[in-house]
């Protein structure tokens, strides 16, 4: 099975709806590309991507989630980027997940869905930072961590506003894994 996912069951609906959401993932992170971020710090990005992996944790969970992240960086990668930023995509995003799809499932009677996408928007940074850390062999590079907290601090609540405005039309359309 892929990425050694064999727990996750594939039906044709399922596959539908993760190619959706794949897609969706992937049109937002190329457009995103286009935007300027009007702050001159290298790595800030507004994280739109992360909205349909918000959307993917409250439909189907963690598994499914990690399969839209890797998927859709993967993707983007081919289309824009290089091996490097897909190390640095790939491990931000997993962590991301993990981290906002903990916070919602045992957390969310604490944090609102902003917060569950700030806890992922800071995750996000952390992962790219270990990860900058390994590549360039120099830990000293977390000292750049608070300059990417704030951004991820306001990114994660602007992805999460956007993210609980489709939230009541999520509830219309959850997947019934049943059908």
């Amino acid at each position: 099975m892929f990425f050694g996912l064999e727990g996750v069951k594939l039906s044709a609906k399922k596959i539908v709806y993760i190619s959706i959401l794949v897609s969706q993932a992937l049109v937002l992170n190329i457009i995103e590309s286009f935007i300027p971020v009007p702050v001159p710090v290298p790595g800030i990005k507004i994280g739109l991507a992360n909205i349909v992996t918000l959307v993917t944790i409250l439909i189907f969970g963690l598994k499914e989630s990690l399969i839209v992240v890797v998927l859709r960086t993967l993707l983007a990668q081919l289309l824009v980027g290089n091996i490097t930023a897909f190390l640095f995509s790939v491990s931000g995003g997993i962590l991301s997940a993990c981290i906002m799809y903990i916070v919602y499932k045992r957390y969310s009677r604490y944090f609102s869905l902003v917060g569950v996408s700030v806890f992922g928007s800071v995750a996000h940074n952390v992962g790219q930072l270990f990860v900058a850390s390994i590549v360039i062999n120099n830990f000293l590079i977390f000292s750049y961590l608070p300059v990417l907290m704030i951004a991820g601090i306001i990114m994660g609540i602007f992805t999460g506003l956007v993210a609980n405005f489709f939230r009541k039309y999520i509830k219309n359309i959850e997947y019934d894994s049943r059908r």
